[in-house]
Order: C-alpha cells, then structure tokens, then sequence
C-alpha cells in the first residue's frame, strides 16, 4: 500500500526566530572557539562595534517613525489652514519705498521679496488695501497671489506637499547626522579607552616575559 505523503509542518514565526538566535550564538561561540588567541579587548571592541550599529539601526527606526509621524501632523495642520483661508488675487498699486518701511538704503537690494502696496477683495465683499511682501519683478498693475483669513487680513499660504516633503526630509537628514555624529563620538571614545587598556596589558606583558625570553632572568645580578 502507498502512504499518503505527510504535508510539511509550518514553524511558527517566533519558533523559527529562537531557531535562528540559538545558531547565531552557536556560532558566535564556534567563533570564540576558533580563534583562542582573541583577547578580551578585542571582543570588548566587537562588542562596541555591535553596539554602535544596533544602536545606530534604532536610531534610524525611531527617526523614521517620528519623520513620518510629523510629516502627517504637519500636513493635517496644512488642510486645516486651507479650509480657513481664502486665495485672491490682489492689485499691485506700486512698490513703497526704503524710507516709507523704515528700512536702510541698501536694505532688500538682493532679496526677491519687497514690502509692496496692493488692493484686493476680502471674503465679504469689501474692497481692502494693505501692504504685503510680493516678488520684486511684480510690476504696477500686475496681480499677484495673496491669501487672506475669513476677516480679510492677510495670512501666511499653507505649506504645499512639496514644502511638507522637503521639510520631513530635512527633519530627517539632520537627525540622521545628529545620532551618526553621537554614536560616532561614543564609540571613538570607547574605542580609545579599549586602545589604552591593550597598551598596558601589553606593557604588563612585556615586562613579565621580556627577560625570560631574553634570558636576562636566569643572568646573575650584580649587588
């Protein structure tokens, strides 16, 4: 009689990583036990360096988490602005000059944005004048964007999707050079203690089986 095959037996997941973690270790110390002449220095610099990159790999994990976690406050915030702000289009009536802001002769010579009069429509209706920051190539009579509140008065435009992208991806790179820098600074002071401690076992060592290897212990000394 044939015997029905028996189907594989699928190993849970957290079988299969205890599995995993008892042969790493397993050959962690077939490692160990090849190598017999490693000092503990030099495993404590392996750890140091183990230590740094896991560190370092959770460090990323929660920056990433918190950039993303940021990225979606920020653009939640940004919706919330756009459904309480109004986009219009206001009339340049002319550029004020240096003296009329309080500003010096050569203030604003090299910046794109200049206090500029202009005159727009406010959500309910009425005609308004004010004076807002435009681009310095807008001429008298041209129009530009202008966002307002439910008042009429100004405000600052909502952050686009392009400005939320690269201001997550900003957050994100200066805290990835932030933890680089400390795990780095951490681990080179670790790495210099270990450098001290092997210089004086060596110094220990020499000086036990220098003369023996030289001889000079079983010479006679001289009173």
């Amino acid at each position: 009689m044939s015997r029905t095959p028996r189907p594989a037996r699928t190993v849970p997941p957290p079988r299969r990583a205890g599995r995993a973690l008892r042969l790493a270790l397993g050959r962690r110390r077939t490692v160990r036990a090849r190598e017999p002449l490693a000092r503990p220095v030099d495993r404590a610099r392996s750890r140091a360096w183990l230590a740094a990159g896991l560190a370092l790999l959770l460090g990323l994990a929660g920056i990433a988490a918190a950039a993303v976690l940021g990225h979606r406050a920020a653009g939640r915030t940004a919706e919330a602005e756009r459904g309480r702000l109004h986009r219009t289009e206001a009339l340049v009536l002319g550029r004020l000059r240096a003296e009329e802001t309080g500003a010096g002769r050569w203030s604003g010579g090299y910046e794109k944005q200049v206090d500029t009069s202009v005159s727009w429509t406010s959500p309910d209706g009425l005609a308004r004048t004010g004076t807002v920051e435009a681009p310095r190539s807008a001429a008298t009579g041209s129009t530009v964007t202008l966002w307002v509140d439910d008042d009429g008065r100004p405000a600052t435009p909502p952050a686009t999707t392009i400005g939320l992208v690269v201001g997550t991806v900003c957050t994100g790179l200066a805290g990835t050079a932030t933890l680089t820098a400390l795990l780095g600074g951490v681990l080179a002071l670790r790495l210099r203690a270990l450098d001290r401690r092997a210089a004086r076992d060596w110094e220990r060592s020499w000086a036990h089986w220098e003369p023996r290897w030289s001889g000079r212990a079983s010479q006679p000394q001289d009173d």
